[in-house]
């Protein structure tokens, strides 16, 4: 029956090679925080599902079902940003919510992610006319979320992988309404190389950089593969860093940044970012504590973390993350 495939699906096999690696880095890491976030990670059948609401196809119905199933807005009113045409549902339970066919001609009415792939749009703050970046765009969930938002003069989706950049136009003609379709360039140039391409062109970038996906990882489906991206792994910081330098250079001055990941991994995330603070002096970073203490009913963070930077770690009943978002601003 459909439901055992299902189960059986979510009880895939956890790939112990990568159980072992984050076991030795996380414990060294995260502390006393690592065991209760393992057992998140290490059972899908906890793992949360949030809805982000298309509002180019807005439905009362599908409302009212969220409302009825006992689904409720994920995001506060007390958000530094939070535009009224931003709208996400979660509830507490985990479980899947069905997702929507592609149908030509039809666009969707909402979008399935995890809820906390959506604090770095939050923290990116876009508003109307603003010339936008999103740099590593695939599989274009943050795009659309973006779109959800405001109204950019233009938006510049990049994705340099070329099954990944298909998936991205397919997101964005499933989500974005034509009229609007056009303000929205979808390239695949290399990340490292739109700094010098594009100079100062953007008001905000998103660099939502190539990382360690920990969640994928601890399911991978072959020890090579596994083995394989942990020896990969060691390189990623220095294209991340690649990655945002280009980003900077993309930027107009007293344009800002935001920069993330969905691993738990401090090379790929603080160390990324005090690299970047460190040898770039024209970048400052802004301050994202006031985004994190009103979303802290619905996520568990790190703490001892900076003021610009966050990291959501996964809880039962909060199964988010992990999602690290740091903000910097050019000056």
């Amino acid at each position: 029956s459909l439901e055992n495939k299902t189960k059986e699906k979510l009880q895939k096999q956890i790939c112990q090679v990568a159980l072992d690696h984050f076991e030795k880095q996380y414990t060294t890491e995260l502390g006393e925080a690592w065991a209760s976030v393992r057992d998140v990670l290490t059972c899908p059948l906890c793992w949360q599902c949030a809805i982000l609401l298309n509002k180019f196809s807005p439905s009362t119905e599908l409302e009212n079902t969220l409302r009825m199933k006992g689904y409720h807005p994920a995001f506060p009113g007390s958000l530094p940003y939070l535009p009224a045409s931003f709208k996400c549902y979660i509830r507490r339970t985990p479980g899947r919510f069905p997702a929507q066919k592609h149908q030509a001609g039809k666009l969707k009415e909402y979008y399935l992610l995890n809820a906390a792939s959506l604090l770095p749009v939050l923290a990116l703050e876009v508003k109307d006319g603003e010339d936008v970046l999103d740099l590593c765009a695939a599989p274009g969930g943050k795009s659309v979320a973006t779109l959800q938002c405001a109204y950019p003069g233009q938006f510049h989706c990049n994705e340099y992988d070329d099954l990944r950049s298909r998936w991205l136009k397919q997101t964005i003609e499933s989500f974005i309404p034509d009229p609007l379709i056009n303000l929205i360039m979808v390239s695949k140039l290399d990340g490292r190389q739109i700094g010098d391409l594009k100079p100062e062109l953007y008001d905000k970038v998103l660099v939502d950089a190539p990382c360690s996906n920990d969640r994928s990882w601890l399911f991978s489906s072959d020890i090579q593969q596994a083995t394989l991206r942990l020896i990969q792994r060691k390189e990623l910081p220095s294209l991340q860093f690649q990655l945002l330098r280009s980003a900077i250079k993309a930027l107009r001055p007293g344009g800002s940044l935001v920069y993330s990941t969905c691993t738990l991994s401090k090379a790929e995330n603080s160390d990324v970012i005090n690299l970047i603070l460190n040898s770039c002096s024209n970048v400052m970073p802004v301050d994202i504590s006031e985004m994190a203490k009103a979303v802290s009913q619905e996520f568990t963070f790190l703490s001892g973390m900076q003021q610009h930077e966050l990291l959501v770690l996964p809880e039962k009943g909060k199964a988010w993350g992990p999602m690290y978002v740091a903000k910097l601003k050019k000056m």
